[in-house]
């Protein structure tokens, strides 16, 4: 068993507890209002046996996870944690969530599914909510809190950011774009969710399956854990096995993105000034030497990139290739709403260009040829100079995650 953390969001610590091998296929495990992750141990075993890498996360305010001094637990934060973490994680695991962390875990897949998911299992999930029943549990929960005052393992405050009708209201039109195989697990005594409302959604999901846990109001309790591990375990192989992802033509993007992230690249960012003098750079790892005589590299630019039109145009460039120091600085040029060469160093090179310092190597470079390459350009640079500093180790990135070299 291993604690990691993640980066939420706003900067919010997120912790999280990690069993199984590191190769096996990953499920992500998001408990509900009120639970921290001890709530599933006796599912995350299960599945740990089954042969699946168990990632059990605290949300926002619950359990190890950071509780935000100003309380902000609106639902957009927590959408945007889980989009984060998923982010974060270098493969796509199959999201298992209940009750609140449902909502969240559906509202984040509403969009990029497929680039962020395997699938996903929806449990306990909330619909059309009785505002009675919705007063009772969260009096209970309140009730909870109160027994042990400053010994909760969750913050109370957090009740007081939702409304259950916006919830469901903002979840009504949700199901047609999680477009990735979802399983929803329904209570068949459940006081929260109807099966006529449970079969709605699932008819309204692209692939969507619905099963139901006999005697139960709600699944995830102790005595209806062998239940929920059953259909787990069943949904797992039939729908996201074991076996090695394969790509075919028309297969979702996201499996034809893992298996190239299989090839280890170092990192690097390119560089150019528009018209005006502004700098303009952004993170890539799609790089390649050409040809030695003429010297020629090429960098693979993304059309949608904001520096993408510039970075067509522009008749100089450099492509400033990363070491293990310079992590910081390729995130920096990955993101977004951040003045990028403010917090880098750098200069203008003998031919024109903005050159990092302090960067493994660095080639100023004269455009040769900009070729279409279906969501990208093929940007070929003719290079006129080059300065490398072969001491310094360079930042690997393999399988979505930054690595260092290891020599043998």
């Amino acid at each position: 068993m291993t604690i990691v953390q993640y980066q939420g969001f706003a900067g919010v610590r997120l912790e999280a507890e990690v069993v199984g091998a590191d190769d096996d296929p990953s499920v992500l495990l998001v408990h509900g209002a009120g639970q921290t992750r001890r709530v599933w141990d006796s599912v995350a075993e299960a599945l740990r046996q089954a042969g699946r890498r168990v990632i059990s996360l605290d949300l926002r305010g619950h359990g190890g996870s950071e509780w935000p001094k100003d309380g902000r637990y609106d639902f957009d934060s927590m959408v945007q944690d889980l989009r984060s973490v998923l982010a974060q994680l270098g493969t796509r695991p199959v999201v298992v969530a209940s009750t609140l962390g449902g909502w969240v875990a559906s509202a984040a897949l509403e969009r990029d599914a497929a680039m962020l998911a395997a699938g996903l299992v929806l449990v306990d999930l909330p619909l059309n909510v009785d505002p009675a029943v919705s007063h009772k549990i969260g009096a209970r929960l309140r009730e909870v809190a109160a027994l042990s005052p400053g010994q909760a393992r969750w913050d109370v405050r957090m009740l007081g950011a939702f409304d259950t009708a916006s919830m469901t209201e903002r979840l009504a039109g949700v199901a047609e774009h999680i477009a990735v195989p979802t399983l929803y697990v329904r209570g068949a005594m459940s006081e929260i969710v109807s099966r006529d409302d449970a079969a709605a959604f699932v008819d309204r999901l692209p692939d969507g399956e619905l099963v139901e846990v006999e005697d139960a109001a709600f699944v995830v309790t102790e005595d209806r854990i062998d239940a929920l591990g059953g259909h787990l375990i069943d949904f797992l192989e039939r729908r996201a096995p074991r076996g090695s992802p394969e790509y075919r033509a028309g297969s979702d993007a996201r499996t034809f993105r893992d298996a190239l992230g299989c090839f280890a690249t170092g990192v690097t960012v390119v560089t150019a000034f528009c018209p005006d003098g502004t700098p303009i750079g952004l993170t890539a790892n799609s790089f390649t030497s050409v040809s030695l005589d003429p010297p020629l590299l090429l960098v693979c630019i993304a059309n949608n990139a904001g520096s993408a039109p510039h970075l067509r145009a522009a008749e100089r460039f450099a492509v400033n290739v990363l070491q293990i120091g310079q992590q910081p600085t390729s995130n920096r040029f990955a993101g977004k709403g951040e003045d990028r060469f403010a917090a880098t160093p750098w200069e203008t090179g003998e031919f024109g260009t903005p050159v990092l310092t302090g960067s493994l190597s660095s080639f100023e470079c004269v455009r040769d040829a900009v070729h279409d390459g279906g969501d990208h350009f093929l940007l070929v640079g003719r290079v006129v100079k080059a300065i490398f500093e072969p001491r310094r180790d360079p930042l690997l990135y393999f399988r979505g995650k930054y690595r260092k070299l290891h020599f043998a």
